[in-house]
């Protein structure tokens, strides 16, 4: 089971699988300077997009609230390590600090969990994105420790692990 067969309903959101017809919504999405940001800048065409959406490793979600698509997220899949994987999440500017984010990542943690996908789920923010590690902690992550740049990373980062809470 690849995806939940139905949208996953939280508290104050709704997620759903990314489909084709979301990729201009995702291009525009992540050419804007205040979500690319969170993204090393990384920005993507069209055909770009259409590749990250059929990868196997990936699977995209989009967020919604009230209705309407406010954000993008994924959960990736490590093969070495079976098993395991983690998330990446951004919210559109408008809908951040609403409390969306959190109830979101929760929300496809636990089904994930549950669902058998992952035994362990990770994050890695930046260090300097304490919005981000604030909502990830909301969402049930604990820090485990801070990582140095690497392949992935451009800056300081921090490891969190995701711990339900009863």
């Amino acid at each position: 089971m690849r995806f939940p067969d139905t949208p996953l309903t939280g508290g104050l959101t709704n997620i759903r699988p990314a489909i084709t017809d979301d990729v201009d919504l995702l291009v525009a999405w992540h050419g804007d300077p205040d979500v690319a940001r969170y993204w090393d800048g990384d920005t993507f065409t069209r055909g770009e997009m259409l590749l990250r959406l059929a990868r196997s490793d990936v699977d995209a979600y989009i967020v919604e609230a009230e209705g309407e698509p406010v954000g993008y997220l994924q959960a990736w899949f490590e093969e070495a390590g079976p098993g395991a994987g983690g998330l990446d999440m951004f919210l559109i500017p408008s809908a951040r600090g609403r409390g969306l984010g959190p109830d979101a990542a929760s929300t496809l943690a636990r089904w994930l969990v549950g669902a058998g996908r992952v035994q362990r789920l990770t994050v890695d923010p930046y260090l300097w994105n304490d919005r981000a590690i604030r909502a990830w902690t909301k969402a049930g992550f604990q820090p485990v420790e801070e990582r140095e740049p690497d392949d992935g990373h451009t800056v300081i980062w921090l490891l969190m692990a995701f711990h339900p809470k009863a």
